[in-house]
């Protein structure tokens, strides 16, 4: 039986597989990384980050050096970002490759990009902290700042350091859960009167890929740990949060990106952080400040859901703040086997029962099309019928108590030929599993996010939503970090009375009851920010543009060397 893999990659150095990463005398020491997963995988990862320019005479083998233009897009390789993929024991051994004598380096041999060697660009000086939320919002949805963008497209846009600056409160701890990490990098993100104070990083590495992590950290005495138990094959710690306990209160931030520089650059990725949660009056139960949503209840069953002894002090601290302003609802998943009453807990099938209690039926919902962005997609069988419209789309199309659900389109936006950059292998869809599930390329439409200034971030964001035929409204929204994938989600066995899921994702779903409304406006143009608007900032153009017949779904694990991409490169995973 086919197993299901479902994890994401990170830009990385070209450097040989399994070997600790080392750096060049002239630069500065980074953190040892190794790739673990397919020898395809392997391949592609180590290139991605060394773009190879397009040259019109195909029988040549050299990789032209390329010039700069100006763009402010620092599209080439680096000896700063780290990759990580979860081991997995079930994975086929494979023979140790044979050592090979390095060659020397000659210069302009294999030039890796229009700005040199160094991957990354320094941001302006005034690109941190340089525009601080409303703390009114109405949304509090907020996507990352880009580096290389007009200004106004950063306006209202948050990086980590924003996130962590004292503007939000006084931070005497915080708890940091995800999936990838560079753990000296995290630590310079804090601002120096907080770069002492205790962080907790919850984690799901195992046996070697832990000892590293471990490793990382010894320079940091103020960093614990905490490793998220993943008793199912295949499954990962993909959740990504933050708890923020300050002076003032408490703070929760649930977001898409990885603890790693790469992820807070050049990729479009999205956030709800919480409002400041005050501390209740002592003597309060533990049920006191929860919201119409039940946010509180929900975040405490899922940190309980780790049954870790370290996270007792967490869900201590959540229990003594008032939660009450939260609109929003957790959607998480949590490795396990459910049945009965249990199986609404976890999963697309918490989504389902929430939309089926707090939506409601619109006329002509039919005509309501789903929309899903990832940047992962898992096997999901021979045809749609095994999960995609069996499970996910009836799911995805519930509105309300109503008896009949229609089956509307659904959308998957997924980035097509010839969208490609240096992080393309962040975008994991694999050859093996395309060529199995041809049919899902049906569905797709290109990324296209000129409204955000972000057509050329990749996509590591993932977001669904339900929208009107004319894409001015929502019935719906949710930011998350489940790709499309059964491991993510959860997948129905025994009949549908038992749901398995792989992986701990974890996401916060809007819904138009929450804030007062019968649906949210699609806010068109939601940079440079306003006060004024009340529509909702989705990521991305609406509508989507379904592929045309010369389209091609991006394909991480095989060379494209006939035609260059958006800019100027070729892929070359080998």
């Amino acid at each position: 039986k086919t197993k299901e893999l479902d994890y994401e990659v990170t830009t990385l150095p070209s450097v040989p597989t399994s070997v600790e990463v080392k750096s060049e005398p002239s630069k500065p020491p980074v953190s040892s990384v190794v790739i673990v997963g397919s020898e395809a995988r392997q391949s592609a990862v180590k290139n991605q980050s060394n773009p190879v320019k397009y040259e019109t005479n195909p029988s040549s083998k050299k990789k032209k050096e390329a010039t700069s233009e100006g763009s402010g897009w620092a599209l080439s390789d680096s000896d700063d970002d780290d990759v990580k993929v979860e081991t997995v024991d079930d994975l086929p051994k494979q023979e140790p490759q044979r050592s090979r004598a390095k060659k020397p380096k000659v210069q302009n041999e294999r030039p890796p990009s229009p700005h040199g060697r160094l991957y990354y660009i320094d941001e302006p000086d005034d690109f941190f902290e340089s525009c601080v939320p409303r703390l009114n919002d109405t949304y509090r949805f907020y996507l990352n700042k880009v580096t290389g963008l007009d200004r106004k497209y950063n306006s209202g846009a948050l990086h980590i350091r924003d996130v962590l600056s004292p503007l939000f409160g006084t931070l005497k701890e915080s708890a940091q859960f995800n999936y990838c990490f560079d753990i000296a990098w995290m630590v310079k993100q804090y601002p120096s009167e907080f770069r002492d104070r205790p962080v907790l990083i919850v984690h799901g590495d195992k046996r070697e890929a832990k000892a590293r992590l471990l490793q990382q950290a010894q320079p940091f005495p103020h960093v614990s740990f905490c490793q998220a138990k993943l008793d199912i094959a295949f499954g990962t710690h993909h959740t990504k949060m933050m708890l923020l306990w300050y002076e003032e209160g408490f703070r929760v931030v649930i977001l898409t990106s990885n603890l790693i520089r790469a992820d807070w650059y050049q990729k479009t990725q999205g956030m709800w952080m919480s409002p400041l949660f005050p501390r209740l009056p002592e003597g309060c139960s533990a049920s006191t400040g929860d919201s119409p949503t039940h946010f509180k209840r929900d975040l405490l069953e899922y940190l309980s859901s780790y049954r870790a002894a370290e996270l007792d002090v967490w869900i201590q601290r959540i229990k003594e703040h008032d939660l009450s302003e939260t609109r929003v609802y957790l959607i998480a998943s949590t490795p396990g086997r459910y049945v009965g009453s249990d199986m609404e807990r976890w999963g697309h099938l918490r989504l389902r029962k929430l939309l089926y209690d707090h939506t409601k039926p619109i006329p002509g919902d039919e005509k309501w099309p789903v929309v899903g962005q990832f940047s992962s997609i898992g096997s999901m069988g021979l045809d749609k019928t095994k999960w995609l419209e069996g499970e996910f789309q009836r799911t995805m199309t519930t509105l309300g108590k109503a008896s009949h659900r229609p089956s509307p389109p659904m959308q998957l936006v997924h980035c097509s030929l010839p969208f490609r950059s240096p992080t393309g292998g962040s975008l994991p869809y694999s050859i093996q599993t395309a060529q199995k599930q041809l049919w899902l390329h049906s569905y797709f439409h290109r990324w296209k996010a000129d409204s955000t200034g972000r057509s050329h971030a990749m996509p590591h964001i993932k977001t669904y939503m339900r929208a009107s035929p004319d894409f001015s409204e929502l019935a719906w929204f949710l930011v998350t970090s489940a790709n499309l994938s059964k491991a993510a989600w959860g997948a129905l066995e025994k009949n549908n009375t038992q749901i398995m899921v792989r992986s701990y994702e974890l996401g916060v779903l809007f819904v138009p009851s929450a804030f007062n409304m019968e649906t949210f406006p699609v806010d068109k143009n939601p940079f440079p920010c306003s006060s004024s608007v009340s529509g909702f900032p989705v990521p991305f153009d609406l509508p989507p543009t379904c592929y045309s017949p010369k389209d091609q779904p991006w394909i991480w694990n095989i060379p494209y060397n006939q035609a260059p991409d958006t800019h100027g490169n070729i892929w070359v995973p080998s």
